[in-house]
C-alpha cells in the first residue's frame, strides 16, 4: 500500500485547453486548500486519502472544479455514473418521485417500486425471479451471506461455512469485512469468523499458464485438511466478480468448475457485482463473461446512477427464505431510489449501453496494450473487459509493485486534466461511464501515457 502524499498547495502546471480538458489556474485550484482543511476538521479521516481534487459540478464524462477547470472522469465516481454524470433523464425521473410528495414509506407498497422490481428482475435474465432492496452494497452482501447461511441451515450442512476468495472486496460492516479477508483492514474484528473461509485467488501471475482448475483442486484439498468439506459444510460461495483492486477476472474454467461443484453439493454461487454490473464490462452483468448460471447476485454503485441503492437478485425459492419481517430495511423500496434505479435501467437500455460498453472497451484496451509495449519496463500486465481496466505499475529494476510510481502517474494524470481511480496499491484504475465519446476516451488514455512518461523523465 502507497504512503505516497498527494500536494495539497496549489502547485504551477502547464494550461490546458482541449474540447474535453481544461486548466487554467493551479492545480489543486486556490481555495481547495480551506474545503479539505474543514474536512480533515469536522470528518472522519476514513473517507480521505483520494486525489485532492475539489468537485463543483460533473456532467456526462466531465468534472468541473469552482475555477472552472475540467477533467475527463475515468472514475465514474468509482463505477457508479455508468449512465453519465448529471444524466438529465435520471434527474426528470427523480424530480417527479420527489414532488408526488413521498420521500419514503418503509414497507408500505408504492407504485415505483413495483415498476421498478419488475424491470430489474427483467433487466437480470431468465434465472432470476425476486430482489431485495437496500441502501448500500455492503447491505447488499450481508443480505447474501445471511441467505447463504439460511439455505446452508435448511439443507442440512454441518459447518454451515460460507466460501470467499482472498483479496476479494465486499464492504465494510462486520459481515461483509469478514468476508474481504483484508488483514490489516479487518483487524478491528477480534475473533476470526470460523464459518467464513478463503482460498486464494487465482492471479496469472501465480498461475502463469497452469491449470486454474489444478490450482483450485489443490486450494480445496488444503480446505479439507483444515477438516472443511464442500460437500458437507459448505453453504455458499461468494465470488467478487473480478479481483476488484486490478480488474483481473478469474480464469473462465476456475469458475465453471466452482458452478459444477455447487450443482454437485447444493452450494449457493453469489457474485458480488457492484462495480461490474449494469453495463460496465460489456455485459449486463459481469458474471456472464463466465458462461455459468449465478444463484445470487449483489448489486449497488451503477444500480443508481448516484443515488444510493442496492439490492440482492435471486430465485424465489432462495429470496423467499427469511419469514415476513426477518429480513427487511428502512430505506428498502424507497420511492425516490427506485425512480433513480429505473431510470437507470431506461438509460441503459434507449442508448444501447450494454453494447457500447464492449465497443469502447476494445478500444480502451487495444490503447492500453499500446501503452504497454510502450513502457514495457513498468507496465507489469492491463487487465479488464469492457469500461473497466488496470493498469499495474512495476519497478523497472525486478518487476516487483511499485505503488508509490502508480501514485504519482495518478497524480500527474490531476494535474493534466484526467481523473482515474488511485487504489493505493500498484494499480491504476480505469471506469469512464459509458456514455464517454471515442474522442474523449482516446484523449485520456493518451494523457495517461504522457502522464507515465514525464513521471519516468
Amino acid at each position: 500500500m502507497s504512503t505516497y502524499a498527494f500536494s495539497r498547495k496549489p502547485i504551477s502546471v502547464p494550461r490546458v485547453l482541449t474540447a474535453h480538458r481544461k486548466i487554467s489556474t493551479p492545480i489543486p485550484a486556490p481555495g481547495s486548500e480551506d474545503i479539505l482543511s474543514t474536512l480533515d476538521k469536522y470528518e472522519s479521516r476514513s473517507m480521505h486519502g483520494q486525489l485532492p481534487l475539489v468537485w463543483k459540478s460533473a456532467s456526462g464524462h466531465t468534472i468541473n472544479d469552482h475555477a472552472g477547470n475540467r477533467w475527463i472522469d475515468f472514475t465514474s465516481m468509482i463505477f457508479v455514473a455508468n449512465i453519465g454524470h448529471g444524466n438529465g433523464h435520471l434527474i426528470s425521473r427523480v424530480q417527479q418521485a420527489v414532488t408526488l410528495p413521498i420521500l419514503g414509506c418503509y414497507a408500505y407498497p408504492n407504485q415505483i417500486r413495483a415498476e421498478y422490481l419488475r424491470k430489474l428482475v427483467g433487466f437480470a435474465g431468465p434465472d432470476f425471479e425476486k430482489a431485495f432492496l437496500l441502501s448500500a452494497g455492503t447491505e447488499a452482501t450481508e443480505a447474501a451471506f445471511k441467505l447463504m447461511k439460511m439455505h446452508g441451515q435448511n439443507s442440512g450442512k454441518v459447518k454451515n461455512v460460507v466460501l470467499a476468495i482472498s483479496g476479494n472486496w465486499h464492504g465494510r460492516t462486520l459481515g461483509a469485512q469478514s468476508l474481504s479477508d483484508n488483514k490489516n483492514q479487518k483487524a478491528w474484528i477480534e475473533q476470526e469468523r470460523s464459518d467464513i473461509v478463503h482460498i486464494e485467488f487465482p492471479y496469472p501471475w501465480i498461475l502463469q499458464g497452469s491449470s486454474a482448475k489444478t490450482f483450485l483442486d489443490e486450494s480445496l484439498r488444503r480446505l479439507e485438511a483444515l477438516g472443511i468439506s464442500m460437500q458437507a459444510d459448505v453453504s455458499g460461495v461468494m465470488l467478487e466478480t473480478f479481483q476488484g483492486w486490478a480488474a483481473v477476472f478469474y480464469p473462465i474454467d476456475y469458475v465453471r468448475e466452482l458452478r459444477d461443484l455447487c450443482d454437485r453439493y447444493g452450494i449457493l454461487l453469489c457474485f458480488d457485482e457492484m462495480q461490474s454490473g449494469f453495463g460496465r464490462t460489456g455485459r449486463r452483468f459481469g458474471y456472464e463473461h463466465y458462461g455459468v448460471r449465478a444463484d445470487l447476485l449483489c448489486v449497488g454503485k451503477g444500480m443508481g446512477g448516484g443515488f444510493p441503492i442496492s439490492g440482492v437478485i435471486g430465485s424465489t425459492a432462495i429470496m423467499d427464505l427469511p419469514e415476513i419481517g426477518n429480513m427487511s430495511s428502512t430505506h428498502s423500496g424507497n420511492p425516490v431510489m427506485c425512480a433513480a434505479g429505473l431510470a437507470v435501467l431506461e438509460e441503459i437500455e434507449a442508448k444501447n449501453l450494454v453494447s457500447e460498453s464492449e465497443r469502447k472497451g476494445k478500444i480502451l484496451h487495444k490503447e492500453l496494450d499500446k501503452l504497454k509495449a510502450r513502457f514495457d519496463k513498468v507496465i507489469g500486465g492491463v487487465y479488464g473487459k469492457g469500461l473497466v481496466a488496470s493498469v499495474i505499475i512495476q519497478h523497472p529494476e525486478d518487476g516487483t509493485p511499485n505503488p508509490t510510481l502508480a501514485s504519482s502517474i495518478a497524480e500527474k494524470c490531476m494535474q493534466k486534466g484526467l481523473l482515474v481511480v488511485h487504489t493505493g496499491r500498484e494499480s491504476i484504475k480505469i471506469g469512464p461511464p459509458l456514455t464517454i465519446s471515442d474522442d474523449a476516451l482516446l484523449e485520456g488514455i493518451a494523457v495517461l501515457g504522457e502522464a507515465i512518461g514525464e513521471q519516468l523523465q
